[in-house]
């Protein structure tokens, strides 16, 4: 199974939008992803995200720009700031026939999350930058044996999506 990690784009502050929707850059940035995926031809199988606003609209642009519907995007609560990776873990679980996942959600969940699935320890988190993607691949969720494949910032996916 192959899990990538995308934090959401940039959002407003939360004096300026409660919800925090993206913002201008971060739907730039969101659309700049997506082509950067399906340039490098990575269709998913399953896109997951956080309820948030802003994580469901990168969820969504970056369904629309590599061919994913939006309709079939999963939502939940386990992919908030707060929620636990083992818990997110599990829920993978139910999709264990799906090849290619991506999830769409926040700090610290997402660092959290790829510290468990290299090395079985939520101690460290990692940091992901917004409209990063970090990819593990892994047999199952649960395994806690994740392989790091790559990591790719906004600057290297402007220039993928750009090339």
């Amino acid at each position: 199974m192959e899990i990538y990690l995308v934090r959401h784009g940039a959002a407003y502050d939360k004096q300026e939008d409660p919800e925090r929707h993206l913002n201008k850059d971060g739907v730039s940035q969101c659309h700049l992803t997506g082509k950067a995926l399906k340039r490098l031809g990575i269709q998913f199988d399953l896109i997951v995200s956080s309820p948030k606003a802003r994580a469901r609209q990168t969820a969504e642009i970056i369904a629309d720009e590599s061919g994913y519907s939006r309709e079939e995007i999963k939502i939940t609560e386990l992919l908030v700031p707060t929620a636990l990776p083992n818990d997110t873990l599990s829920y993978l679980n139910d999709f264990a026939d799906a090849k290619r996942i991506l999830l769409v959600g926040h700090l610290p969940l997402l660092g959290y999350l790829a510290s468990v699935l290299l090395i079985n320890t939520s101690q460290i988190s990692f940091y992901i930058e917004p409209s990063s993607i970090c990819k593990i691949n892994t047999e199952q969720p649960q395994a806690f044996a994740g392989d790091f494949c790559w990591f790719l910032a906004p600057e290297h996916i402007k220039l993928i999506a750009q090339a």
